[in-house]
């Protein structure tokens, strides 16, 4: 889920931590000239553990070479672009927002991985062609800072109603949903939750309530967010983010001395639930390589690894969800969802609506 962020390093909700020397890690462009080394494009929440990538790297050979191109909506874009001579082998971080507009534009080939009948059938997508593999889902979800609501003597809002409600006026900052991923699934839930007919009125009151927007969510969480860590350090003044259902875990993992409790809640009732997949890209030089990649990710020693990294959700059956997760940042139970065919279908034009809307 990218899917997306610093708690000293490390990100929240799709977490981002400082990646080990085993695989070497960039920015920019390259690609795998040498067919023992594979490269991974993905967004810059990507993260892994050094043992975990060590062990892949000795079982097969490979060296990983990983390339971070921002925000998972600018990645995917730079993907597209870059399709006929592709910067790497593997692409990670494609999520159900976005998937229609890579496939459509050819970014990936088909490959099933070994493995994928471990998948929990519920993240299974493209089975008739498999150009991508489900790898973590999470929820895209508002968060609040208790601590603002105790002070103010202010209950938090629960629900996408509530955010329009005169109390929370000025409160909210969400990523830009033409760049971001969870800025994106922000608009998509409320495009599920009030129809094609009723999702720009509830912006144009969204907007009249003071609704902050920003380019993703490194700023929005970090620099705006009053709750996260980087947010009390940097003085900011909204107590409501659009983030992640795991990102009140990380808050309380990452900090030191470690809290009894999470500082940060979730308005569940505001939740899009967001899968991430990684297909091995059109026109890759290491296929081989790329395809033992893939099935690296849906090991089970990877994704047991993967939620105390990343902070989303592994979709194998049998997979860990790690006790804090259960404790300070559970799965929505009722997130709003939307059929990939109706995401491709209106996506762009949403887009473009929502920025008239919104953004001028």
């Amino acid at each position: 889920m990218s899917k997306k962020k610093t708690i000293t390093a490390v990100a929240v909700g799709l977490g981002l931590v400082a990646l080990s020397a085993c695989g070497s890690t960039e920015s920019g462009s390259g690609s795998s000239g040498d067919s023992k080394t594979v490269t991974l494009v993905s967004h810059d929440s990507f993260a892994y553990s050094k043992d975990v990538l060590s062990a892949f790297e000795k079982e097969s050979g490979y060296t990983v070479k990983v390339l971070k191109d921002g925000d998972a909506g600018q990645a995917v874009n730079k993907a597209i672009l870059t399709k006929d001579n592709p910067q790497g082998d593997v692409f990670f971080g494609v999520d159900n927002t976005l998937l229609s507009r890579a496939l459509d534009n050819g970014l990936f080939q088909s490959y099933e991985a070994k493995g994928s009948d471990q998948i929990l059938p519920e993240y299974r997508v493209d089975e008739d062609k498999h150009r991508v593999t489900p790898i973590d889902t999470g929820d895209i979800c508002v968060n609040y800072d208790k601590a603002y609501f105790t002070e103010h003597k202010l209950t938090p809002p629960q629900s996408f109603d509530d955010l329009i409600k005169p109390e929370y006026k000025n409160l909210l900052v969400t990523e830009n949903a033409s760049t971001s991923s969870p800025g994106l699934g922000f608009l998509l839930g409320t495009a599920a939750k009030y129809g094609d007919d009723g999702w720009q009125d509830y912006w144009t009151k969204l907007k009249a309530n003071g609704v902050e927007v920003v380019d993703g969510w490194e700023q929005a969480y970090n620099d705006d967010f009053s709750g996260s860590a980087g947010g009390k350090k940097a003085k900011a003044d909204r107590p409501l983010v659009v983030s992640y259902a795991s990102s009140p875990p990380a808050e309380v993992i990452y900090a030191d001395p470690k809290p009894t409790t999470a500082p940060t809640g979730v308005a569940t009732g505001t939740c899009f639930r967001q899968v991430e997949y990684a297909g091995l890209l059109s026109n890759a030089k290491n296929t081989k390589g790329g395809e033992a990649l893939i099935d690296f990710l849906i090991t089970k020693k990877f994704q047991d690894d993967m939620p105390l990294n990343m902070f989303v959700y592994p979709v194998v059956e049998g997979a860990k969800v790690p006790a804090e997760f259960t404790e300070f940042g559970p799965q929505a139970k009722d997130p709003e969802t939307m059929d990939p065919a109706k995401i491709a279908a209106n996506r762009d034009q949403w887009v473009k609506s929502w920025t008239s809307l919104v953004l001028k």
